[in-house]
Order: structure tokens, then sequence, then C-alpha cells
């Protein structure tokens, strides 16, 4: 569906059929990894599938399983599952005032607010300047609520699968997520902001791993994305119109 002119259904039908393609294969991949490694871990089935379904981003299960599994406290987890999941709240705040109603009601958008990860955010953005705005939230229940059941489904799979692959490959399948992840934002970097943050942050997190192992990607993450940010407030006011 590419014209303004379809309804509310027909927009959640399209989200539908689009998180079912490539979206899912990819995330019910890294999921069913993540399943692997909570069996692997010596945790419950019913930790797996509550973590996925209150949290659902994979980098701060994936830190909260490993951090209790190493015995680390209570108020540690919480905190290194807060700092890697802060990098939802931008995205969040991006994309609900595109959703173009200012009467929804507050559980909606709390409930919407739950399902907008990078996959739905990336491919919100690109949809949303074909669809009817009054449609724009049907799209991201449809496209990212599937996405969700998905990724619930695939941990469990994932947790009774486990032993059944191998540990290599559990682990590598974590990881496909940051690589799809990667190749989606690639499409945007057409702006010089995108790529001068893409750059540096490839520059620098090497550097400062070795520097601190436990802080270097956080510090890289601030630094490039501040750089590109004030780069390219600079690069418009320099464009801007000329008396």
């Amino acid at each position: 569906m590419s014209s303004k002119n379809g309804s509310a259904r027909q927009a959640r039908l399209a989200g539908l059929r689009e998180a079912l393609g490539a979206p899912a294969l990819v995330l019910g991949a890294s999921y069913l990894g993540f399943g692997s490694l909570v069996r692997a871990s010596d945790m419950s089935v019913d930790l797996a599938l509550y973590s996925t379904a209150t949290a659902w981003a994979l980098p701060g299960q994936v830190a909260a399983v490993e951090l209790t599994a190493a015995g680390a406290s209570l108020l540690v987890v919480g905190v290194a599952v807060a700092l890697t999941n802060a990098r939802l709240l931008p995205l969040v705040l991006t994309l609900l005032p595109a959703l173009g109603k200012r009467d929804i009601p507050k559980w909606r958008l709390y409930a919407v607010a739950h399902i907008i990860a990078v996959t739905s955010w990336v491919h919100a953005l690109r949809r949303f300047p074909e669809l009817n705005p009054e449609h724009r939230l049907s799209y991201l229940a449809a496209f990212g609520g599937t996405l969700w059941v998905v990724s619930i489904a695939m941990t469990a799979v994932g947790y009774g699968l486990a032993g059944a692959v191998p540990a290599e490959i559990s682990l590598g399948l974590v990881f496909l997520n940051p690589v799809y992840f990667l190749l989606l934002l690639s499409g945007e970097l057409r702006s010089r902001s995108y790529l001068l943050a893409m750059v540096l942050g490839a520059a620098l997190a090497p550097v400062l791993h070795l520097v601190s192992a436990d802080w270097g990607l956080l510090v890289t993450g601030i630094v490039a994305g501040t750089v590109a940010f004030w780069a390219g407030r600079l690069a418009t006011r320099r464009s801007g119109p000329r008396s």
C-alpha cells in the first residue's frame, strides 16, 4: 500500500505483511539464540518468556542473563539493562508525534511505545510519509505487534531446542540482530550526520574498548552521536537562507 487513501484495515494488513518478511526472520533467529542462551545459563523458560514479553530489547536481555549468571547484584543488573535500553527512548520520542492523532487514548500510546524498537522505528519512518496520518498507528501496531509475538514464540522454541543447536551457532544468531540493524540504517547514509556518526563510531569503538571494556561502547555512542548531531546542525545553519 503506497497511497494515502487506504483504510486503517489496509494499513494493518500492510504492517502485518511487511513484518512477516525479513524482519520476522531475523528477529526470530535472534530470539531463537536468546532462548538457547537462557537455558544454557540454567534459567527457567518462564524467565526467558517474561524477559522477551516485557523488555523486548535483545542487548539488554543478553546483558541481564549474563550478569545474572555471573552472580551480579540486582542493582548492577538493573543499571546495566537501563543503560543498554536507554537508546530506545529517543526512538519513541521521535516516532509518537508522527502518528498524527491528538486524541489517541494514553493506554494505546503506552502499548505502542512498548513495541517501538529499531526495526519498527526504521520501517515506520520510511512508510509513514506514504500513509494517511490517521492510519499510522494501525500500521505501527500491526508491524511491531507481529514482531513482538514472533520474538516471544521463538524464545520458547530456542529454549526447547537448546542442546540441539551448538553454542557457537546460538551466540551467532543473537548477534545477527545488530548486523540487520546496521543494514537497515545503512539506507539512511545519504544523510551526512548519519554517515559521520557511523564512521566516527566505528573508528572510536575499538580504541575506547581498549581503554575501558565496561564503558567504551557507551562513551563511543555518546561522543559519535553528539559530534554528528552538532555537525549536522552547523551544516544546516550554513546552508540556510542568507540575507
